[in-house]
């Protein structure tokens, strides 16, 4: 099976001011299906990027009101559309203007007159490398945050950071352990999947973190990798959310319920590991918040009294008092009510 692209999913913009050359140039990859859209220079082409979302460009050079050169320049210092490929298309054959190309950040060029083979096979390439990198990308982007993504993209070596104040969620499944047992290897897994996928989708309505899941223990932060004032507030709806979703799930879940424990404080993140890495987070914060999650009450969430502090103002919570927890001692703890 062919791993190239389908035609039918390339758009490209061609970029050119000569009526001949664009009519050849939109026959030939008509031919071919792909969706095809013109500039006549390279400001046009500017504004026909943001409309067309174009997948390649072929880019003519000598042009009016803006040559291929400076059009490429600008579209390279654009955050959204440095990874878009161009190919310049010009007569403009020296070896110094080809250089100044790539130099712009062209991935190929292409002399008139053009050979229509070699053009298209140089189209199909970009397009599948292209196709490549996005699939790598996302792919990427599942396991780490999009900043820490960006940062391991332009560094090697260690990636770790400290964070004053961020907001740590751990949510067990309670009496997860005698209900495996009841069920099949796929019953279990797919049990899993669709409360861990109905969680992810929570995490990111709230504008949250995901750090990982452990066996039945799904775990979230906040205001990382980059800082978010009212990170402990989206924490706790996060919370009430997962604890709606689970009791909306009814028998579905098996009549599950969750331990949720939730504190706030410092932590350091990083991405650990060169095989099957990950962007995980440490410190006194992390343990106590696990604790609060295995010291709680199943299908109530437990906040520590600093969490509580922060959020009495708009969040009803129960005090539970002095509770032992194991490696810290007795602790002030609280149950969250609700909000309003």
């Amino acid at each position: 099976m062919s791993d190239a692209l389908p035609a039918t999913k390339g758009r490209i913009l061609i970029v050119e001011d000569t009526p001949a050359n664009i009519q050849t140039l939109t026959a030939i990859l008509k031919e071919q299906d792909y969706q095809i859209s013109v500039a006549t220079n390279g400001r046009q082409a500017l504004q026909v990027i943001e409309k067309m979302r174009p997948d390649l460009v072929l880019m003519d050079i000598m042009m009016p009101e803006m040559d291929g050169y400076e059009a490429c320049r600008q579209i390279k210092a654009s955050p959204r559309w440095r990874d878009l490929p161009i190919i310049f298309l010009s007569a403009k054959s020296e070896t110094d203007d080809i250089v100044r190309g790539f130099e712009l950040g062209a991935v190929d060029y292409v002399s008139k007159p053009f050979n229509a083979h070699e053009l298209l096979a140089r189209v199909r390439t970009h397009l599948t490398i292209d196709r490549l990198n996005k699939e790598n990308t996302r792919l990427l982007l599942n396991v780490l945050p999009a900043p820490i993504a960006e940062k391991l993209k332009r560094q090697s070596g260690i990636i770790a950071d400290r964070f004053d104040d961020v907001s740590v969620l751990f949510a067990d499944i309670a009496g997860f352990t005698p209900m495996s047992a009841k069920l099949s290897p796929g019953e279990l897994v797919g049990l899993l999947n669709r409360v861990f996928s109905l969680f992810d989708r929570l995490v990111e309505e709230h504008g949250l973190e995901k750090i990982k899941t452990i066996g039945d223990a799904y775990m979230v932060a906040g205001s990382l990798p980059e800082p978010m004032p009212d990170h402990l507030d989206r924490m706790v709806r996060l919370a009430l959310a997962m604890q709606r979703a689970i009791d909306e799930l009814g028998a579905e879940s098996g009549g599950m319920r969750l331990r949720i424990g939730i504190h706030v404080g410092s932590v350091v993140a990083g991405v650990i590991g060169i095989r099957k890495f990950i962007y995980d987070i440490w410190g006194d914060t992390v343990n106590t918040a696990s604790r609060l999650e295995s010291h709680g009450v199943p299908g109530r969430i437990q906040v520590s009294e600093e969490v509580f502090r922060r959020i009495q103002g708009w969040c009803r919570c129960e005090p539970r008092g002095a509770v032992e927890v194991k490696g810290k001692g007795p602790m002030h703890l609280y149950l969250i009510e609700g909000s309003g």
